[in-house]
């Protein structure tokens, strides 16, 4: 996901899901936001020859043969929407979207957004459908709670491999969802 411009309904701190979600606290805003999870799917969103807005998928497909059944694993690349039907058969009560997400932040910072804050924006953006219709559709399919997991990129070049700083991120969300899920 490339974003320029507002992607939220404002860019505060009252902005977030959770709170400030920086190093320490995105594991205690994950772990609130699974709280009450029966069925998850996790889909990660991106290009994998886009530098870091592969980043999404590299953190699914770390995951993969790790997670418990009640998970859902999708390698959504740029086109979630062709997964609404796996979704929905799946029928989660949690729905988390991982993506790269240019937020103004450093890269490689991670942001916990809830799906109802995600607003219509002029941007430009590496999926064919805006996500902000996607979440509404699957909130109203399955009724799940739907959150972003929003990586800060460094790099949305054309590409292969993340930056360091990405790939360090990737490697510690890899490590908290695989506490979180186990």
């Amino acid at each position: 996901m490339i974003v320029r411009g507002k992607l939220l309904t404002s860019f505060n701190a009252n902005l977030f899901l959770l709170g400030a979600s920086m190093a320490g606290a995105i594991e205690k805003d994950l772990k609130n936001w699974f709280a009450d999870a029966k069925k998850i799917v996790i889909a990660g969103i991106g290009n994998p020859i886009r530098s870091d807005d592969y980043v999404g998928l590299k953190i699914v497909e770390d995951l993969q043969d790790k997670v418990p059944e009640n998970v859902c694993l999708l390698e959504c690349e740029t086109v979630p929407e062709s997964h609404i039907l796996d979704i929905e058969k799946f029928n989660p009560t949690h729905v988390l979207l991982i993506d790269a997400a240019v937020l103004g932040l450093k890269p490689g910072e991670v942001r916990l957004v809830d799906a109802g804050q995600v607003v219509d924006f002029s941007a430009i953006s590496t999926h064919a459908l805006p996500l902000r219709i996607f979440c509404e559709y699957i909130k109203k399919a399955t009724g799940a709670k739907i959150a972003l997991l929003l990586i800060e990129p460094k790099s949305m070049e054309f590409g292969e491999g993340l930056s360091v700083e990405v790939q360090t991120a990737a490697e510690r969300l890899t490590k908290v969802l695989l506490a979180l899920l186990a």
